[in-house]
């Protein structure tokens, strides 16, 4: 399995840095994806990571508290998370 750690500041900047690396893991079988560390999240980061879950051998994320608060202010707790991931 593939693995990504997303840095704390997770806003468009560092989506479009991650972008090409997670594209590349996406498409070789499931990635993991560690976001423990995230302090704020953006529009730009939530996407991307739907898509991850939605591509290829999807993806497997780990949230930080953070993390967890913007997908549920956002709806899309059921999207970026397993019940077992939480």
């Amino acid at each position: 399995m593939n693995s990504i750690t997303l840095p704390a500041r997770c806003d468009r900047a560092a989506a479009e840095a991650i972008w090409p690396e997670l594209v590349a893991a996406v498409g070789n079988g499931a990635t993991r994806i560690d976001g423990s560390a995230v302090e704020h999240i953006g529009q730009a980061m939530l996407q991307l990571l739907v898509s991850a879950r939605r591509s290829g051998g999807g993806a497997v994320i780990t949230a930080s508290p953070v993390l967890q608060d913007a997908a549920g202010l956002t709806g899309l707790t059921a999207e970026l998370f397993e019940e077992s991931e939480l």
